[in-house]
């Protein structure tokens, strides 16, 4: 028996010692592990939200440093353990944060089986469902759910979380009442419910919340009084009220949140009231009380807050003068006067300011102004006096008389674009002036518009709005005239009568798809001739989507000569989707007719008029007819001038000149060929050295892409750009002429023959990809015109004489703004540099380039050409390759080998992790090119995520654009480049420097199409 015992200890022992082995080998001697219940719950949690990653789940989740990453503000993934359990081997979830995903699913129950956690975040995405009240079960420290679409009650038990900091709930479709129970998180510091559906009263015991130091709850319809237990929140520094529909007065209790920094609140219902208590605020920045019914003068202690960048006193009911004390607000930006009844002279200080004022609609009894917009100031209707005084300008005067007989009887503006004919025939006019905070612009004294207000945590935003998308309806619905606050448009000196007035709407600042960028929501009113005729007028839902035209039609009276029509925001909606600052009134177009028979005054009728008018016109075209037979009519003439009668920023070269400089287009100063024909260096009377593109008359890109590559270019000027110095036109010459650059093309450089390569050190290839990265953040975010350049490549990057990198060749660009780009809506890239979304689908979005400039990151660092490398069969491209080294965590074994150890391997990764984020097969989780800039600059961290190809479709998408190379080649001819760069195809023509271009009908199909349709797997 004792035997048996002892053999018995003797086989435990060696069990035990076996499993102890088996455990060190999988996990390592210090593992980390989280418990199988914890993983379990873990892969639900995720599973239900749709994670992509869900079962990648293991017990080593904890040390996966892969889940940890930040691509931009606004998408981020960090997972937080505790460790500290059985000898700091056994892990527990801490925190979950995940941020712009865009996450489908539900907001899972199981949460509330995470006995650990402390930190919820997950802003930013798509979840559906409702919140839960299993979460009163943990002790969280921070739950975050902005910006989704959850939907119900806030559950009661959530006053039960005591150790609750922030609650963050802003823009879903939470309603209901809000829970008293929530005034029980004594503890609680930030507590946002803005952009919900939340009705009745703020309970009484919200009073106890006496840590707060940030409240919003802007955009609900909440009823009763402002409460005036406000004055508890003592460490109160931002209050956001605004369009609550709450009833006013302010509360003097207000006046004990001495420490506030932000106060805005607006839209109040009920009684007038006097100017609220501020005194004290000093280190107020921004005051906002706005449509408050305040009334009295403007208290001269504002000026005590010597920190204030904005201030919003506008549709009040305010008396009196400007204070003095105003003068001395050194910090303030904007100031927002409008709609009060302010008299006394406009101050001369504000005349001569260069901040953004606006005074218009008060009763100032006298001015010095001579204009309705001195710099930045509005002074549209400004002054009661104007009335009686000949020399004051119209537009000074109430109600804007017309300064002669009114004769207009019709009006048509396409607002925020181009002049433009709808499919009625109907001539709309541009309205492409150049808005701001406080402007007022005049049409030739036909029409006019007044914009009023600043976006909120968005100074910086445009005042117009465009889309390339598809738009259901007129042309017009491409673009957008947009406001934060107020926006009037007046149609001026129209005969007395009865007019049909057509206002012409489509949403084009959302997307269309399951994104958090789809989840904005635009409120606004509409009034004309002062009588609301929209409220809470929401585009999307009266339109059924977005990207849809909608036209809402009225009969209004015009008594006097002005037609006055103003939109405004009450505070609904969302303001902070997909970006801040989208909110606000938003017209795509407006029409003006009458409903009375037009009197011309010349005796004739109106038939009598189009029968002559008719007649001459058939007369005219029978006369063209006759002189383009007969030879006097040129359709080449034509096309001169219309491109000479391009306005341009450049500088105009005669033919002599040119030929000149190029010694008649001698084959010896050819240095290229173009998409346009060749290119020539050429020596100009003064010694500059230019480059010559010549379109060429066999070039089937026509003269429509050389029209819209030279009014691109020459809007554009950037360190990163190359230069356009002008163009000749002259009879069948169409030149385009560069600044020269003496090294020729990154890909010359890098993989050209061996006697035009150049020795580029590290310090020169961090400098090339970061040019390139700032050119292309210009063009997409910081240039008047927005563009996506379609063929970002090595072939298309030029180098001064100092390896400085300059973008070249716009002839393939696409404009943001459609409608201002002569090229057609065809795909136009390189195959192998082409964003899979923009290749099979056409889909083209400033990411397209994003993902190209990764492309070019790679081979700028590896070397080696995209297209032309292979190293094993089964690799199709570099890009290929790449991912494979990062699977297998060699991605440094891709730094060009000529380079030796002469480079920094932390910057190395840097770039190759940025190549490799950039070239995400999700144009949602490519990064921005200003964030790349960042990230190449050190100044935000960067972690690429990892792509990982499935064994059971291997290889699919690259096999797919192998395909599609080679059936594109079966159709083509090829001709060689002297960079002997990538090669590239246009399947409707012959080669053409190195961009291909597909038609719709002849977009690949059948088996490429398929591979390419599914996509890689981000794990």
């Amino acid at each position: 028996m004792g035997f048996v015992f002892s053999l018995f200890k003797m086989v435990s022992v060696l069990f035990l010692g076996f499993l102890a082995l088996n455990c060190f080998t999988e996990f390592g001697s210090n593992a980390q592990v989280l418990p199988d219940s914890e993983v379990e719950t873990l892969q639900t949690v995720f599973s239900k939200m749709q994670h992509p990653n869900a079962s990648r789940i293991s017990p080593t989740f904890c040390s996966e440093t892969s889940w940890n990453y930040t691509i931009s503000d606004l998408v981020e993934s960090s997972i937080a353990c505790d460790c500290s359990d059985a000898n700091n081997t056994i892990c527990h979830v801490t925190q979950i944060l995940i941020k712009g995903h865009n996450l489908t699913g539900i907001l899972p129950s199981e949460l509330g089986n995470l006995t650990r956690l402390q930190v919820v975040d997950l802003s930013r995405n798509y979840l559906n469902g409702s919140i839960l009240s299993s979460l009163s079960d943990l002790r969280l420290t921070n739950l975050s759910l902005l910006g989704n679409r959850l939907s119900g009650p806030i559950p009661p038990e959530i006053g039960d979380i005591s150790t609750l900091l922030n609650l963050v709930l802003e823009d879903n479709l939470l309603g209901g009442s809000l829970p008293s129970n929530l005034g029980n998180l004594g503890r609680l510091d930030r507590f946002l419910l803005s952009g919900n559906n939340f009705t009745g009263r703020i309970p009484e015991s919200f009073g106890n919340l006496k840590n707060l130091t940030d409240f919003r709850i802007d955009g609900n319809s909440l009823s009763g009084r402002m409460p005036d237990f406000i004055g508890n929140w003592t460490k109160l520094s931002r209050l956001d009220m605004q369009g609550t529909s709450m009833e006013g007065p302010i509360p003097s209790t207000i006046s004990e949140l001495k420490n506030l920094t932000e106060l805005r609140i607006s839209d109040l219902n009920g009684t007038s009231s006097a100017f609220p208590n501020l005194e004290g605020m000093k280190d107020m920045k921004e005051l906002v009380l706005r449509n408050c019914l305040i009334t009295g003068s403007i208290p001269a202690n504002i000026g005590e807050m010597t920190s204030l960048k904005t201030l919003d006193l506008s549709f009040n009911r305010l008396t009196g003068q400007i204070p003095g004390t105003l003068e001395d607000l050194a910090n303030l930006n904007f100031l927002f006067l409008t709609n009060n009844s302010l008299s006394g002279e406009v101050p001369p200080w504000i005349l001569n300011s260069d901040n953004n004022i606006d005074l218009s609609y008060n009763n100032f009894t006298s001015s010095a102004q001579t204009s309705c917009q001195q710099a930045n100031v509005n002074l549209v209707s400004v002054s009661s006096s104007a009335a009686n005084s000949d020399s004051a300008p119209w537009c000074l005067r109430k109600d804007l008389p017309c300064p002669r007989n009114p004769d207009h009887h019709s009006l048509f503006i396409n607002c925020g674009g181009e002049a433009t004919t709808s499919v009625d025939g109907d001539d709309y006019e541009e309205d492409l002036s150049n808005s701001g905070p406080s402007t007022f612009f005049s049409s030739a004294n036909k029409w006019a518009y007044s914009s009023t207000g600043v976006y909120l945590g968005n100074e910086g935003a445009p005042y117009t709005a465009r889309t390339s998308s598809a738009v259901n309806g007129s042309e017009f619905y491409k673009t957008a005239r947009i406001a934060p606050q107020s926006l009037k448009y007046y149609g001026l000196c129209l005969r007395q009568g009865n007019y049909k007035v057509q206002l012409h709407f489509a949403e084009i600042m959302f997307s269309d798809n399951q994104t958090f960028d789809s989840l904005g929501r635009r409120l606004f009113d509409v009034s004309i001739q002062g009588q609301v005729v929209l409220e809470d007028f929401n585009i999307v839902e009266e339109a059924g989507g977005v990207g849809k035209g909608i036209t809402r039609e009225f009969n209004v009276d015009v008594n006097g000569s002005t037609l006055e029509i103003h939109l405004f925001w009450r505070g609904k909606g969302t303001a902070a989707i997909p970006n801040r600052g989208v909110y606000g009134p938003l017209i795509s177009a407006i029409t003006v007719t009458p409903n009375f028979k037009v009197d011309t005054g010349n005796g004739l009728s109106a038939g009598a008029i189009a029968g002559i008018v008719i007649g001459s016109c058939v007369i005219i075209v029978l006369l063209l007819i006759i002189l383009r037979l007969t030879g006097y009519l040129g359709g080449k003439d034509n096309e001169n001038s219309e491109l000479q009668g391009l306005e341009l920023q450049t500088g105009y070269f005669s033919l002599r000149q040119i030929k000149a400089a190029t010694n008649n287009f001698d084959s010896t100063n050819k240095i290229g060929e173009g998409g346009f024909g060749p290119v020539y260096k050429g020596v100009l009377s003064d010694g500059m050295v230019i480059a010559v593109k010549q379109l060429s008359s066999k070039s089937k890109q026509g003269n429509r892409e050389f029209v819209n590559e030279i009014g691109m270019i020459s809007a554009l000027q950037h360190p990163n750009l190359v230069k356009l110095y002008g163009c000749c036109i002259e009879g069948n010459q169409l030149l385009l002429i560069y600044e020269y650059l003496e090294n020729n093309s990154l890909a010359r450089a890098l993989f050209g023959r061996d006697e035009h390569r150049l020795t580029l050190d590290w310090s020169t290839r961090k400098k090339i990809c970061l040019g390139i990265a700032r050119g292309l953040a210009y063009l997409h975010e910081e240039s008047r015109l927005k563009i996506v350049h379609r063929d970002i490549k090595a072939t298309n990057v030029l180098l001064d004489k100092d390896l400085n990198a300059k973008i070249s060749d716009f002839g393939l660009a696409k404009l943001d703004e459609e409608e201002n780009t002569h090229i057609s809506t065809r795909i136009a890239g390189t195959i192998g540099y082409m964003a899979p979304e923009y290749a099979m689908r056409g889909y083209l979005t400033d990411k397209a380039d994003v993902y190209s400039s990764g492309v070019v990151l790679l081979e700028i660092v590896s070397g080696k050409s995209n297209t032309n490398y292979r190293p094993k069969e089964e690799f199709v491209y570099l890009l290929d390759w790449a991912y494979v080294q990062q699977e297998q965590g060699n991605l440094l074994e891709l730094v060009d080998p000529s380079l030796g150890s002469k480079y920094s391997n932390e910057e190395a990764l840097r770039m190759l992790n940025i190549a490799l984020l950039c070239t995400n097969p999700s144009p949602t989780l490519r990064p921005s090119m200003s964030s790349v800039v960042s990230m190449m600059e050190g100044k935000i961290p960067v972690q690429a995520p990892l792509i990982k190809r499935k064994d059971a479709d291997r290889d699919a998408r690259f096999r797919a654009f192998e395909m599609l190379s080679h059936d594109s080649q079966m159709n083509v001819s090829i001709h060689s480049h002297d960079s002997q760069g990538p090669r590239s195809t246009s399947i409707d023509g012959s080669w053409i420097d190195s961009s291909i271009s597909l038609p719709e009908e002849t977009q690949p199909h059948s088996s490429s199409r398929m591979l390419l349709e599914k996509p890689l797997e981000n794990n």
